[in-house]
C-alpha cells in the first residue's frame, strides 16, 4: 500500500467546542464550564474544561483531549457483537408514541483503571476547593481509577474529591488490598448530588469542570458527609 493510500485510509480527527457566550463584557464565572468532543473514526472522548474567555483554555483542552484519544487507540475498548433482532410483531391498528429521550443522558469521561476505562458521567465526578488546572482534573481522574479498583466506588454514584493533590499524596503508597480498610468516605464526599455549584477561578489554560471556591475535575458545594481530611 502507497503512502497516499495510507493517508486516505485514516480517519480525520473531528473536535466540537461548545463554549459559552461572553456577555457584558466576559462570562460569568458560573457560566465558564465548556465541553470539548474529539472524533476519529469509531472512538471518541468528551470532557468538560473551565473556559474564560481565552484561547490557552482551549489549546489546553486540546492538547489533554487528543492524548486521551491516543491512549484509548492504543487500547480501544471492545464492543461485542449485537444480538439478532428477534422477528418483529405483527404491526397494529395504532402505533405506540415515540419513545422520548432520556433526560438523564449526558457526557462521560474515561477513568483509567488497571485493566482498561471506565465510562462515567461528568457530574458524577467533580472537584471542591478551587483547582481547576488540567493537571487538577487529570489527577482526579486517577484517584478516581484507584478508588473504582479498590471497590470502593462503583462509578455510579456521585462523589467529590477536595484538595486532589493532598489527596494523591495519601493514596500513592495504598495497594488495592489496603482500600478494602477505608469506605469511600474517607477519601471523597458523597451524597447531594443536587448541590448548588460554584464556578471555578478564572485562570486561563485551566481544563477543568466546575468547582467550589475551595480541588478537583468538576466542583460543587457539598456536604462533608463522611470526609475526612488527608
Amino acid at each position: 500500500m502507497s503512502d497516499t493510500q495510507r493517508k486516505q485510509d485514516t480517519p480525520p480527527t473531528i473536535i466540537t467546542l461548545t463554549l459559552p457566550t461572553p456577555e457584558g463584557g466576559g462570562i460569568a464565572p458560573e457560566r465558564a464550564t465548556a465541553t470539548l468532543l474529539i472524533q476519529r473514526g469509531d472512538l471518541a472522548h468528551v470532557q468538560q474544561f473551565h473556559y474564560s474567555g481565552y484561547l490557552p483554555d482551549v489549546m489546553d483542552a486540546i492538547r489533554a483531549a487528543t492524548a486521551a484519544l491516543g491512549a484509548l487507540e492504543d487500547d480501544p475498548p471492545v464492543v461485542p457483537d449485537l444480538p439478532d433482532d428477534p422477528p418483529k410483531p405483527a404491526p397494529k391498528a395504532k402505533a405506540k408514541p415515540a419513545t422520548l429521550p432520556d433526560p438523564d443522558d449526558e457526557p462521560t469521561i474515561d477513568i483509567p483503571l488497571k485493566k482498561g476505562t471506565l465510562a462515567v458521567k461528568i457530574s458524577h465526578l467533580k472537584i471542591v476547593g478551587g483547582e481547576s488546572d488540567a493537571a487538577a482534573y487529570r489527577q482526579a481522574a486517577l484517584i478516581a481509577g484507584k478508588l473504582v479498583d479498590g471497590k470502593l466506588w462503583d462509578g455510579q454514584t456521585p462523589i467529590r474529591l477536595r484538595d486532589v493533590y493532598a489527596l494523591a499524596k495519601r493514596m500513592q503508597h495504598l495497594a488495592d488490598r489496603e482500600l478494602s480498610l477505608f469506605t469511600l468516605n474517607d477519601f471523597a464526599e458523597t451524597g447531594i448530588a443536587d448541590a448548588p455549584e460554584t464556578a471555578p477561578s478564572n485562570t486561563p489554560g485551566a481544563v477543568a469542570t466546575t468547582s467550589d471556591a475551595s480541588p478537583s475535575p468538576n466542583g460543587a458545594t457539598f456536604s462533608s458527609n463522611g470526609h475526612h481530611a488527608a
